[in-house]
């Protein structure tokens, strides 16, 4: 296990295979994400999780998410509303170890739902905290950064799923320079994405998904950066391949 840093809020998620009710065979024990899960050490800084669709990372972000109490369809931990109760109960297995400091903010953010999650902002009458203008009456990417500009206060967890969702190439650059900030505050970043620029951050680990299940990879050797570098240096010959009709 790696060494303790005192910036650690999370250390490890240390998962019950032992318990009767996990079953290998069935959804969500079965994928490739979970399957072989004992237990998860995360970075002090930044701990993304990356790979295909269908892997099962939103699966276990979302169980890590539960797990620390944050509520399933995202906000902070004072939420507690449910439109749609979907998510599995991977959470019931996740015992989370602590780091000895505790964090004073938090927050779950997660793409799919997080409609959801201002309708529910609006209804508590707490938008104040979130900038000077309603999260619904923005567009879906200034209202992303309205979060992280006016909520994300520093010394916290952050976990988020899938944050590049409503985000530009360039707003991508800047979420980096703004996560760069909160990790100078003594902020903890758990990240399920897609994007080669937002896993780009230097001072992280990353977990890549594949069938085997979860193996610690450089950047470099992600297939999100390779297939994007393999992209951008041969755009002709990929286009080629890819359209071709026969």
């Amino acid at each position: 296990m790696r060494a303790v840093d005192a910036r650690h809020y999370w250390l490890e998620a240390i998962f019950r295979r032992d318990d009767p009710a996990w079953d290998p065979k069935r959804y969500p024990f079965n994928l490739p994400a979970v399957r072989t899960l004992d237990r998860l050490e995360f970075h002090p800084k930044v701990t993304f999780f990356v790979g295909e669709n269908g892997s099962g990372k939103s699966t276990l972000i979302e169980a890590l998410a539960i797990a620390w109490g944050f509520n399933a369809e995202g906000g902070s931990r004072n939420f507690n509303f449910a439109t749609r109760a979907s998510h599995s109960d991977l959470h019931r297995f996740v015992r989370p170890s602590r780091g000895v400091r505790r964090a004073r903010d938090g927050f779950f953010l997660r793409a799919e739902s997080y409609f959801n999650v201002g309708t529910e902002i609006e209804r508590l009458g707490v938008g104040h905290n979130y900038g000077d203008k309603s999260l619904h009456e923005q567009s879906h990417g200034e209202s992303f950064f309205a979060l992280f500009e006016n909520r994300f206060h520093g010394h916290g967890l952050y976990i988020l799923d899938e944050p590049e969702a409503a985000l530009s190439p360039s707003r991508q650059m800047t979420f980096l320079a703004r996560m760069h900030d909160l990790i100078q505050e003594e902020s903890q970043f758990i990240i399920a994405t897609h994007s080669p620029i937002i896993m780009g951050y230097p001072d992280a680990d990353i977990w890549q998904v594949s069938k085997f299940g979860l193996e610690k990879v450089a950047y470099e050797d992600t297939e999100h950066f390779q297939i994007t570098r393999q992209f951008l240096n041969n755009r002709d010959a990929m286009l080629d391949v890819i359209l071709d009709d026969e």
